[in-house]
């Protein structure tokens, strides 16, 4: 069935078709519409000839309603907003199980991508030891799984925080394939006006040897501190690794 010619004027067209929007003069895109609005119908596509003739119509639809029950449906929404006749046999109907729109996709990719990579501090403890020593135990999340890791240290303020960035390099080790960690150096710096705990953490893998930083400003913790700054000095090799 050939589409009314937009050659013709409002009067001709009659009282029951609207005006065609500007570059396209068949109605294809309305048309397109109508039929994405059906129950179950993902997408459509309409090819029509150069003198507007519909010469396929192909649909995308979810499991669960019959092809020839959706050739039906198409066929009678376009007759009766749009007045076209097709033949049933013009009409293509495929199927999928699950479709999800683009953004759904991108924000699961998301989430997925944030669970790999998300390397969650637990806790942190003190433990005295013999004379002036600490124990500083680090507990990691990833996921469902738990991360301990232990280091030990003088008791004053600098070697805190160094062993605390050890025993978080220690928890970080059970979930590695391959190479190993050995915390470079943390220190405190300044910048924009702010206190930083900075680490430096070296990553072995074979003979090849490569220096990882991440910072963190400086909160009431410095030990607490300089465990998130190896979290984000190692962030995205471990999302490598895993």
């Amino acid at each position: 069935m050939t589409a009314t010619d937009p050659s013709r004027s409002e009067q001709q067209r009659g009282a029951g078709t609207a005006s065609r929007p500007s570059g396209d003069p068949w109605g294809v895109r309305r048309a397109e519409n109508l039929l994405t609005s059906l129950q179950g119908v993902l997408s459509a596509r309409i090819v029509v000839s150069p003198l507007g003739e519909v010469e396929e119509v192909h649909v995308l639809t979810q499991g669960g309603t019959p092809p020839k029950q959706v050739v039906r449906n198409v066929e009678s929404a376009l007759l009766a907003h749009l007045g076209l006749r097709v033949d049933h046999r013009k009409i293509s109907v495929a199927q999928t199980a699950e479709v999800r729109p683009i953004e759904a996709l991108d924000q699961h990719a998301v989430r997925e991508a944030a669970r790999r990579r998300e390397v969650l501090f637990g806790g942190l403890e003190f433990q005295s030891v013999v004379g002036s020593r600490l124990t500083l135990t680090v507990t990691l999340h990833i996921g469902d799984e738990q991360l301990t890791g232990s280091a030990e240290s003088l008791d004053n303020s600098r070697a805190r925080m160094h062993a605390a960035a050890r025993a978080a390099v220690v928890a970080l080790e059970h979930v590695m394939t391959k190479g190993t960690l050995e915390v470079e150096g943390v220190q405190g710096i300044e910048a924009f006006g702010r206190r930083y705990v900075m680490a430096g953490v070296l990553v072995a893998e074979g003979r090849e040897t490569s220096l990882l930083t991440g910072t963190c400003e400086l909160g009431e913790s410095p030990e607490r501190s300089a465990v998130l700054a190896v979290l984000d000095a190692t962030n995205r090799w471990l999302v490598s690794q895993r």
